[in-house]
């Protein structure tokens, strides 16, 4: 099969087509062959090598979610079969022709979707559903926060938390993010490079932060919360460390704020496979009934994925970018 591998660390140019041997399912997995592949941030850092990918996973192939047909299943599987249109949750190896995935990280492509609209899902409805409902508690009427709302976390997190009856607000980097945010569902979207999001926000309280941020936005989130709010951490992309700027821990104290946040591809199977159950159950139906939007920036064929990864670096872009497999293996 033909794969784009990371040749290695640096800039977009490393991407490169090299000829692989298609791999093979294991006894719990299922091997698809993909019709799209979605790009998410942590390729780039993969790619800039700074996000190695745990041991079991592709070492230099990237990419964490795909949509395509079931070619073959492992002996133990016993809900999927030859032919079924899946999208998945993947731990690396999703720019290829083909890649495995562990059969519980699958998900059906949904009515009236295609294989595009598909990819765009796993990613970032597994972390948004994890970190801003399982593990910050967002519950209907109550005030949520996303910073990056044209982000592909952004964009499902506004559409999943408006949905279920919470008030949001998000930030983004230009009016044209900001009007594309108030679409899906924001109340109240920020442009954080005119305006103060605490200024603007602190007459408002809010009970649950979704960050992807990190560095100053810090102390701004802490005085942000409410009583018993939730600051939930994807990401720190300005930094993990609070140099040069103070924080107020007696803040958290006084109004009993719970910190914390995660990362996903190096959790086990069995959590996946949970997660996975949960978001058929809970998201799934809100994606079938027609409530939910994909949004698609741009498609790129897979053998240009080095001009998509220079796109996501701009952060030009609304919504997700995704790589097509126009090889015919």
């Amino acid at each position: 099969m033909k794969a784009i591998v990371i040749s290695q660390p640096g800039g977009p140019e490393v991407l490169r087509v090299e000829e692989r041997q298609a791999p093979q399912p294991a006894d719990n997995e299922v091997l698809i062959k993909i019709y799209a592949a979605g790009i998410n941030r942590p390729d780039v850092f993969q790619r800039k090598g700074n996000y190695p990918p745990p041991a079991w996973a592709p070492q230099d192939i990237p990419g964490l979610e795909v949509a395509g047909i079931i070619e073959q299943v492992g002996v133990n599987v016993a809900d999927w079969k030859k032919g079924d249109a899946v999208c998945a949750l993947l731990v690396g190896g999703g720019y290829a022709e083909y890649a495995v995935a562990q059969a519980g990280h699958c998900l059906p492509v949904p009515n009236g979707f295609n294989f595009v609209q598909a990819a765009s899902l796993p990613e970032t409805v597994f972390t948004v559903w994890h970190n801003a409902f399982q593990r910050g508690c967002l519950k209907k009427g109550e005030n949520f926060l996303v910073h990056g709302g044209t982000s592909g976390i952004g964009i499902t997190a506004i559409q999943l938390a408006s949905t279920l009856g919470a008030k949001v607000f998000t930030t983004a980097g230009s009016e044209e993010k900001c009007r594309a945010c108030l679409a899906l569902g924001a109340e109240i979207c920020i442009n954080y490079k005119t305006e103060s999001f605490e200024e603007k926000l602190k007459g408002e309280g809010v009970d649950v932060i979704l960050d992807m941020v990190g560095g100053d936005y810090i102390p701004k989130n802490i005085r942000l919360l409410r009583e018993d709010g939730r600051l939930v951490f994807i990401n720190t992309m300005k930094g993990s460390k609070l140099e040069g700027t103070e924080m107020d821990f007696g803040a958290i104290m006084k109004k009993r704020l719970s910190i914390t946040g995660s990362t996903l591809r190096n959790r086990n199977n069995e959590f996946k496979t949970a997660l996975a159950k949960e978001i058929l159950v809970n998201v799934w139906p809100i994606i079938q009934s027609g409530k939910f939007k994909t949004v698609i920036a741009a498609e790129f064929p897979l053998h240009e994925a080095s001009k998509a990864h220079a796109l996501m670096e701009t952060s030009d872009h609304i919504g997700k970018i995704i790589l097509v497999n126009d090889w015919e293996s």
